[in-house]
């Protein structure tokens, strides 16, 4: 996990569930289509690695549908300038008025 936590902390962009690997039964041994392996044949494997594909494809598809992650709000020197990015404190959790779902409506 620290892997994957550090290529997004360099700018990668990682999906929901993006580890699944075969280790046999927790450790080495035969690789997954070696005969008699067990990994052709392992639901938990099998699992993981197909929802960690889709995944895959589904940001890959977003990312360039949307030609990238927008810069807006993740800008270092217009947050050092002063700019908050539509970012206020709040007193309570009643939403206000052009919050996230009232963006998500335009």
């Amino acid at each position: 996990m620290n892997i994957l936590y550090s290529l997004q902390h360099l700018g990668y962009t990682i999906p929901p569930q993006a580890d699944a690997g075969w280790i046999g039964e927790a450790g080495p041994g035969p690789s997954y289509l070696d005969p008699g392996s067990g990994g052709p044949e392992n639901d938990f494997t099998n699992r993981n690695t197909t929802f960690m594909t889709w995944n895959l494809l589904h940001l890959a598809r977003m990312l360039k549908d949307a030609k990238g992650i927008p810069a807006f709000g993740n800008q270092r020197t217009a947050w050092d300038a002063g700019c908050r990015f539509d970012y206020r404190l709040r007193e309570s959790r009643i939403p206000l008025s052009g919050d996230v779902e009232d963006r998500r409506a335009s």
